[in-house]
């Protein structure tokens, strides 16, 4: 069984009726609380004033085995409106409201996950899939013409020249070898090269690394007007809502109201902040980590400059703020990630070339991914620069932040043609 299929069993039950749970296994995570949305104040439009994040009210699950009736009549009559949170180390119950529950409740949000990447990659799931759909109608063999066109038709998704052409000459030697001859066969082998490529034999992480001892620093980087700061806010939220204690440092004291934007939205999700305007950048990262040790914090997100104008003052920024992480928590930042504004298109491509010839950039956030109908780009950048794609943003809410998951984003892109 090809990929292709693979990922189309494993989505099967996403579809279907809400009581209709599909068989996926299903690992124990801590449950999240739900939230509800806030707007970001006019003071934020520079940099994504549109973009929603929410805050929930929790309600702390009681840690006792024994569950009285009272208590499951009242956690029946709300269990519409509030969720389970698991502490750190309870012991593990069976039953209604144990285990099982907990799984169904992650079942859920997969499926809303697979919802989110499906709504996001709509529009570049309409015109992507479409061509191919009517490429495949238009010929009824594979001949030279149709691999011209289906080659221009990867090139216009923003998959990347470079890419595309790996990806044509790997269909070309497959249609040879296994002697395909009729165009519909390979929408399964479409998908299947597409993941090889972005996958490329590497064991790939897409998640934050968390130290057991001291903050884990997560350093974000981004010229302005992608989204950095919006996007710092709801991981913030994301990661309160695991329940991590988070400092946003306000670093970027080059641009004008950079750091009163961070502090609002650090207001709004719940987060600790420090931060001082026209300050040395490096020696408000120095306070902010000597706060966050100080306080106990368990993360710190540091928002930095994203002029690129002059790439010798930046460099030479950033190796200062480095110098000092690197001073501070042994071993450093634990990710610096790259805000890039998926709608940029191949000037997005460029960007994360010039900064990594900066510094090491080790995931990539693509913001505004919803907002393009080229949503190939996530394969480009990964064939470009050779860095994961980590998070994306498909949408205005918190919840639109997604971790990045590949056989999700094959189906969201493909899911019409499956």
């Amino acid at each position: 069984m090809g990929l292709f299929s693979k990922i189309k069993n494993m989505f099967k039950g996403y579809d279907e009726d809400e009581n209709n749970i599909p068989e996926k296994e299903i690992e124990e995570v801590d449950s999240e609380k739900e939230v509800e949305e806030i707007e970001p104040s006019e003071k934020t439009v520079e940099e994504e004033d549109n973009q929603d994040i929410s805050e929930e009210e929790l309600e702390e699950d009681e840690e006792s085995d024994n569950i009285s009736e009272e208590d499951i009549d009242d956690e029946q009559n709300e269990e519409d409106s509030e969720l389970e949170v698991v502490e750190e180390g309870p012991k593990k119950k069976s039953g209604l409201f144990g285990i099982g529950s907990r799984k169904e409740k992650k079942i859920e949000e997969e499926k809303k996950s697979v919802k989110v990447y499906e709504k996001g990659l709509s529009r570049s799931r309409e015109g992507f899939v479409s061509k191919l759909a009517n490429l495949t109608n238009k010929y009824k063999k594979i001949t030279d013409e149709y691999f011209d066109e289906l080659e221009e038709i990867l090139i216009m998704a923003d998959i990347g020249v470079n890419t595309v052409m790996e990806f044509m000459d790997r269909l070309r030697e497959r249609v040879k070898k296994e002697n395909i001859t009729d165009p519909s066969v390979l929408k399964e082998i479409i998908v299947d090269e597409l993941f090889i490529i972005y996958v490329n034999d590497e064991v790939l992480s897409n998640k934050i690394q968390y130290r057991e001892e001291g903050p884990t620093i997560v350093l974000f980087i981004g010229v302005n007007g992608v989204g950095k700061t919006t996007t710092i806010a709801k991981l913030a939220n994301k990661m309160i809502d695991e329940g991590k204690k988070v400092l946003m440092v306000g670093a970027d004291t080059f641009r004008a109201g950079a750091v009163e934007q961070l502090r609002e939205w650090s207001v709004k999700v719940g987060a600790g902040f420090y931060g001082k305007e026209e300050s040395d950048p490096a020696s408000v990262v120095y306070d902010g980590i000597e706060l966050a040790k100080k306080e106990d914090y368990d993360v710190v997100l540091i928002d930095t400059a994203g002029r690129l104008q002059n790439k010798v003052n930046l460099m030479k920024e950033l190796e200062k703020i480095n110098k000092v992480i690197d001073g501070l928590v042994d071993g450093g930042a634990s990710e610096t990630l790259l805000v890039i504004d998926a709608t940029t298109g191949q000037n997005g491509i460029s960007q994360a070339k010039a900064f990594q010839e900066i510094t090491n950039i080790t995931g990539i956030v693509l913001t505004k991914l919803d907002g393009t109908a080229k949503g190939g780009i996530v394969l480009a950048i990964k064939e470009s620069v050779g860095i994961p794609v980590k998070y994306i943003g498909l949408g205005e809410t918190k919840d639109d932040l997604q971790v990045f998951d590949i056989e999700k984003y094959i189906y969201g892109l493909f899911k019409d043609m499956m």
